[in-house]
């Protein structure tokens, strides 16, 4: 695996990149790997009862909010089906092989993605923004035209091979259901 360094608790917004390491204030660890979800689009609103995720903190429910961001919905709730989910799920295979990211491990819900993966030279987030991408498109030629996806996404990094190892498994639970 790449060597690949973030902060863990940032004494500043400086950020840089130097020898494929991001460097956040200058407490530094290494990654070996990190899951990415996103969610498709009007599923999993801020305020659920099953928890949310906002600036990597999990959140309670809060009836207030979901109800409030339900009312904002421009577009219906998005639930893949199995076609769907397929399609979704080889054009993020078909992306790794094309970045030489190794997958771990890959769930396509009906609401959601997991997606455990090696680092490679690029932040998780432009990894995120490219599998999306490469999922719509795939979609899209199909001929789904309706909004897929929620705006960005969660990662968690993992820092030794228990954590690492975690994720997996708990990516893995999706594919059993």
């Amino acid at each position: 695996m790449e060597d690949c360094c973030v902060g863990l608790r940032p004494s500043h917004n400086v950020k840089f990149k130097r020898k494929s390491c991001y460097y956040y204030g200058y407490i530094m660890a290494k990654i070996i790997g990190y899951m990415i979800t996103w969610t498709t689009y009007g599923t999993w609103l801020q305020g659920e009862k099953r928890r949310y995720v906002k600036d990597g903190k999990v959140l309670k429910e809060n009836r207030g909010l979901r109800e409030v961001n339900k009312c904002r919905l421009k577009h219906k709730a998005v639930r893949l089906d199995d076609k769907s989910r397929t399609i979704v799920r080889h054009a993020i295979l078909k992306e790794a092989e094309r970045l030489g990211q190794v997958i771990y491990s890959l769930a396509v819900c009906s609401s959601h993605v997991h997606l455990v993966v090696g680092v490679i030279d690029e932040p998780a987030g432009k990894v995120a923004g490219r599998y999306k991408r490469a999922a719509t498109k795939a979609l899209r030629e199909s001929g789904f035209a309706d909004k897929v996806w929620t705006r960005g996404y969660d990662k968690r990094y993992c820092f030794d091979e228990k954590a690492l190892c975690a994720r997996i498994a708990y990516v893995e639970r999706h594919n059993l259901t």
